[in-house]
């Protein structure tokens, strides 16, 4: 217990994101990542979708698994979500 509540101390003073677990059990469930991400930044799909440039109905095709992202689509909504690329891939 000691050495988690240790980690958490730490964590907070490297200004590192301290992310709920029921964000990373979504996650590790296999949700969608741009949901899960923008759900937790609590956003709509139009919101992401215009700090991205994107259409809405792009964003909801990536989420409901119907469309891949390029490269550089994925670059654009991790940087509008505060997310690094990997958390995306």
């Amino acid at each position: 217990m000691l050495e988690d509540r240790a980690v958490y101390e730490k964590a907070k003073q490297d200004d590192d994101e301290l992310v709920p677990s029921e964000v990373v059990y979504r996650l590790l469930d296999g949700e969608n990542k741009i949901k899960v991400w923008r759900e937790y930044r609590q956003m709509t799909q139009t919101e992401l979708a215009e700090k991205s440039g994107m259409a809405q109905a792009t964003i909801a095709q990536m989420e409901g698994g119907k469309r891949v992202g390029s490269v550089t689509v994925l670059k654009k909504i991790a940087e509008v979500l505060n997310l690094d690329l990997d958390d995306l891939v």
